[in-house]
């Protein structure tokens, strides 16, 4: 018999997950701050709870998938009775991007109790999230990572063991969103000079994604920022800055200097000083845009 799980966070790419478990044949007790975002799961046959700690078993497995550092802190790593309640035994799957140093810190938390910290923050938007396409990367102790497997499989395509060290699977995902960000922002710069030298960013797009740059990134990015399709946002330009300030973070803390990504973050933050925090994170491009003498699209031009 599958095992209870525990869930904490049901926002986009929580309750997309929490959702695969339940029609995987898991039992899942679920938390979320705002009790209605679970009505959905609690539908297909989970158990919400009405505090935290209540979705742990001694010994079991909780997945998080909190927003940021400090929720889960909060909710979690300052939640002593969670973490007596899971006990020797008990395993905490983090799910959420979050400075390496957090996590770090959370996992000698955790060891005080018996718990064993995983990190596994995902590649992968909620539309993957909810085709169980993520990709996942995991940091811990192997023989915790063992246990886990069956789970990640139900949530991902393919999962990596990054080594013991908690904080590995974070510097991955930072490293990877950075990568995104700056797709992002080249793709900005290539289709606005396009642009204003006479083709069409959507053929400019085209171009690039048929030939030489034949891949996820630039296909999805490159259609959304060459139409203008910043909303509904599918990554909150608002997460996308708070993820590029924990790169710098990183990078500062090792000495990396990252000049590529100091220009990023000035974009994410014009933008947000703009109104756009809550619009896609490839509104970075109305930036561009916009420092070329050429209008951005406004929420209400958005239309389909």
């Amino acid at each position: 018999m599958k095992e209870t799980i525990g869930f904490i966070g049901l926002g986009s790419m929580g309750l997309a997950m929490a959702t695969n478990l339940v029609k995987a044949g898991y039992k899942v007790r679920a938390w979320n701050r705002t009790a209605a975002r679970g009505e959905p799961l609690s539908r297909l046959g989970a158990t919400l709870v009405s505090r935290p700690e209540d979705v742990a078993e001694p010994g079991g497995l909780i997945l998080s998938s909190l927003a940021d550092d400090t929720a889960l802190e909060e909710v979690i790593g300052n939640n002593e009775g969670l973490l007596r309640r899971l006990g020797q035994g008990g395993v905490h799957l983090s799910m959420s991007t979050v400075a390496p140093a957090t996590s770090r810190r959370l996992a000698g938390g955790h060891a005080r109790h018996g718990v064993t910290y995983l990190a596994a923050p995902v590649l992968g938007r909620p539309d993957a999230a909810a085709a169980g396409k993520l990709w996942i990367f995991v940091s811990g102790p192997a023989a915790a990572y063992e246990r886990v497997r069956p789970v990640l499989r139900v949530l991902g395509q393919g999962d990596f063991h990054l080594g013991e060290d908690a904080g590995a699977a974070n510097v991955a995902k930072l490293a990877c969103n950075f990568l995104i960000a700056s797709t992002i922002e080249a793709l900005a710069e290539a289709l606005t000079m396009a642009e204003k030298n006479g083709l069409a960013r959507t053929t400019m797009a085209d171009l690039a994604a048929g030939t030489i740059f034949n891949c996820p990134a630039y296909r999805n990015y490159g259609r959304l920022i060459a139409e203008g399709r910043y909303e509904p946002a599918l990554f909150k330009l608002s997460l996308g800055l708070k993820d590029i300030r924990l790169v710098l973070q990183t990078a500062d803390s090792s000495r990396t200097p990252m000049p590529l990504a100091s220009l990023v973050h000035d974009h994410f933050l014009a933008a947000l000083a703009k109104g756009r925090g809550d619009w896609d994170w490839t509104a970075l491009a109305a930036e561009v845009s916009e420092d070329a003498g050429l209008p951005a699209p406004r929420p209400r031009e958005q239309a389909g």
